[in-house]
């Protein structure tokens, strides 16, 4: 397989050109170094995508199905604005409006006698527990008024558990 060189051709070739037949050495190496490339590049085009939903995943922002949304509206539509709006709500911290409006709202409900349901208060993070004591609590739900046991108010028929509640009056103030 020693073929002889052409006489015009330098005796001294780089080590880079082979001879006919044999394997190129530097275009495998450069077609994995391409390919490792090409997978690379990809790799951190979806980690750059994913930056502002594992920004606002990682500081637990109310908004993160919405971004969550921009972030993949933007990888399948290659309109970098829905990235841009996706990074901006990840950064911005929106005031949270629902738990300070579910405690105003159960503390009147307590000032107008209206019993809360538990179950919404449980489902709430950070709402407010109630206050009424066990003792009590067993026998508001039996039907019968905490404070009709002591004689502090009226007794009554017990209302059926269908039925609204009946509201207490409260006295008008001038």
């Amino acid at each position: 397989m020693n073929e002889p060189l052409h006489p015009i051709a330098t005796h001294n070739l780089p080590s880079f050109i082979t001879a006919p037949g044999e394997t190129d050495v530097l275009m495998v190496v450069m077609g994995v170094v391409l390919a490792l490339s090409v997978l690379m590049f990809g790799v951190l085009f979806f980690w750059l995508h994913s930056l502002p939903e594992r920004m606002a995943h990682r500081s637990h922002k109310l908004q993160l199905e919405i971004v969550a949304v921009l972030c993949l509206i933007s990888l399948f539509t290659h309109m970098h604005i829905f990235w841009i709006a996706g990074l901006l709500l990840a950064l911005i911290d929106l005031p949270d409006f629902g738990n300070p409006l579910r405690r105003i709202a159960t503390s009147a409900e307590k000032i107008a006698g209206i019993e809360t349901e538990e179950d919404t208060l449980h489902e709430l993070p950070g709402a407010v527990a109630p206050t009424t004591p066990a003792h009590e609590k067993n026998e508001v739900s039996h039907g019968t008024d905490a404070a009709s046991k002591k004689g502090e108010g009226p007794s009554g028929p017990t209302p059926k558990s269908g039925l609204a509640r009946p509201r207490k009056k409260e006295s008008v103030h001038a």
